[in-house]
C-alpha cells in the first residue's frame, strides 16, 4: 500500500492562548491543582488501586447527592451522556412520562424520553420563571404518568426551579419515579436526594464539582434501580445499560474501558469537596454569587431573571439592543483573557458561579473585563460603581 503524505498540522502550542483563559461561563470551569494532576494519571481500569479508587468516589458521590442509596456510578461521557442513562433505563417504550421544560436542558430530558419510545407530556414553565407546584399537579392529575422530569435550574435561561422539592413530593404521590437535572447546580446549593425524594440524579464532572469534562455521575434510588432490573424491553444503548454499569461499579468486573484519568480527577474533586463541607460549599457559592449579581447591577446592567426564580450557579445579563453579545465576549476573552457564555439565542451574557469560579479575585477581574467590554462595544456602564458594589457586597459577607 502506498501511504500518502501525512497532513499539514498546527501544533497546539500554536494554537492556545499563550496566556490561559479564565473559564467564567456556563462550564467547563477552572479545576484545582490536585484535580488537574490526578487527570494526568493513568493506572489499569481493573484491579485493586483502581477498585479503592472506586469505592472512595462511590462514597463521596453519596456524600454529595445526600443519599443512602448504593446505587451510585460514573458515566463515561459529558452530562448528558448521564442525562440520557437515567431516561434510557427508565423509560421503556409506551411509558408516560411528564417533562417540565424550562429550556433546552429540560425538553432535552423530554427529547431523549421520547426517542426511547416514552409517551411524553411536555409542561411548559412561563417565561423566565420558574414552574409552580400547583401546576406541576394540575398536569399530574390529567394522566397515570410513571416518570416525572425536572431541571433544578435550567443553565440555558437561569432559571431555578425553586418549588423541587414540592414538585418532587408530588411526584413520588402521584406514582412517579423523579428524575433530576442537577447539572449546574449539585455543590453550589441544596440538593437532598433522599430526603427530597428523588429517584435518578444526574450532574456533570466540570460545573459545580469543579473537575474534568468527559465524566459524569449518576445515582438511583433503590426503587428506580429495581424498575431498571425488572424492565420487560431490552436496553437500546449497550455503554448506558445501568445493569451493565453496575457490573464495574459494584461488582468489581469489567463493563469497558473506564476513563481512568477522569475517574481520578473526579475522585480529587469530590474529596475537595468534602474538605469544605457542603455548607461551606453552599455558603461560599451564594456569597460569591449575590455579590456578583450586585455589582452588575450596580454596574448599570439588568439580570435576565427575576430574583424569585434566579438561578445563582449561573447568572444571566441582559444587553442593551446595540450592543453585540458576541462582540462583547470576544473583547473579554481577546482583551482581558477572561471566558464567559453566550446563550441559545437570547440576547445575554452568561457567567458562571461554579466550583472554582466563585472566589472573589475571579469576580474582580470578570466584572472589570465585562464592563471594559462593554464600554468598547458602545455600551454605557457604570464600571466604578459596579466594582465598589462588588467589594461592599463580599466584604458585608465577610463581616456577617
Amino acid at each position: 500500500m502506498k501511504y500518502p503524505t501525512p497532513p499539514t498540522v498546527i501544533p497546539l502550542d500554536n494554537i492556545l492562548p499563550d496566556e490561559p483563559l479564565l473559564m467564567m461561563g456556563a462550564g467547563p470551569v477552572p479545576i484545582p491543582p490536585k484535580v488537574a494532576m490526578a487527570n494526568s494519571l493513568i493506572i489499569n481500569h481493573l484491579g485493586d488501586t483502581m477498585n479503592a479508587v472506586i469505592e472512595q468516589v462511590k462514597t463521596m458521590g453519596r456524600y454529595v447527592f445526600q443519599t443512602d442509596s448504593p446505587h451510585v456510578m460514573g458515566v463515561a461521557g459529558p452530562a448528558s451522556a448521564a442525562m440520557e442513562m437515567a431516561i434510557a433505563n427508565l423509560v421503556e417504550p409506551g411509558t408516560k412520562v411528564l417533562s417540565i421544560c424550562n429550556g433546552l436542558f429540560s425538553r432535552r430530558l423530554a427529547e431523549m424520553a421520547e426517542r426511547v419510545g416514552g409517551d411524553v407530556t411536555r409542561l411548559d414553565a412561563p417565561d423566565k420563571r420558574a414552574i409552580a407546584a400547583e401546576d406541576v399537579e394540575k398536569a399530574l392529575k390529567t394522566g397515570k404518568f410513571q416518570i416525572l422530569t425536572v431541571v433544578q435550574g435550567e443553565t440555558s435561561n437561569t432559571v431555578w426551579n425553586r418549588d423541587l422539592i414540592e414538585i418532587c413530593r408530588l411526584g413520588k404521590q402521584y406514582g412517579c419515579l423523579n428524575i433530576v437535572d442537577a447539572v449546574c447546580t449539585l455543590s453550589t446549593m441544596p440538593m437532598e436526594m433522599d430526603e427530597w425524594r428523588v429517584d435518578a440524579i444526574i450532574t456533570g464532572g466540570q460545573k459545580g464539582l469543579s473537575s474534568i469534562p468527559g465524566v459524569s455521575l449518576i445515582a438511583f434510588s433503590e426503587e428506580a434501580f429495581a424498575r431498571i432490573e425488572k424492565r420487560n424491553s431490552p436496553m437500546a444503548h449497550w455503554c448506558l445499560d445501568a445493569r451493565l454499569a453496575h457490573q464495574f461499579w459494584h461488582n468489581h468486573s469489567y463493563h469497558y474501558t473506564a476513563p481512568v484519568s477522569g475517574i481520578l480527577a473526579l475522585h480529587e474533586a469530590l474529596r475537595l469537596i468534602g474538605d469544605e463541607t457542603l455548607p461551606g460549599r453552599f455558603r461560599r457559592h451564594s456569597q460569591c454569587s449575590k455579590a456578583l449579581q450586585n455589582g452588575v447591577e450596580a454596574m448599570g446592567l439588568k439580570l435576565l431573571i427575576e430574583e424569585g426564580s434566579r438561578l445563582n450557579s449561573v447568572v444571566g445579563i441582559e444587553l442593551p439592543a446595540h450592543v453585540s453579545a458576541d462582540q462583547v465576549r470576544h473583547i473579554m476573552s481577546q482583551v482581558h483573557k477572561v471566558e464567559i457564555s453566550g446563550a441559545f439565542g437570547l440576547p445575554i451574557v452568561r457567567i458562571g458561579q461554579m466550583g472554582e469560579q466563585s472566589r472573589a479575585p475571579n469576580l474582580f477581574r470578570t466584572l472589570h473585563a465585562l464592563g471594559s467590554a462593554m464600554r468598547a462595544a458602545g455600551g454605557k456602564v457604570d464600571m466604578p460603581g459596579g466594582m465598589a458594589e462588588l467589594e461592599r457586597s463580599l466584604a458585608s459577607e465577610v463581616r456577617a
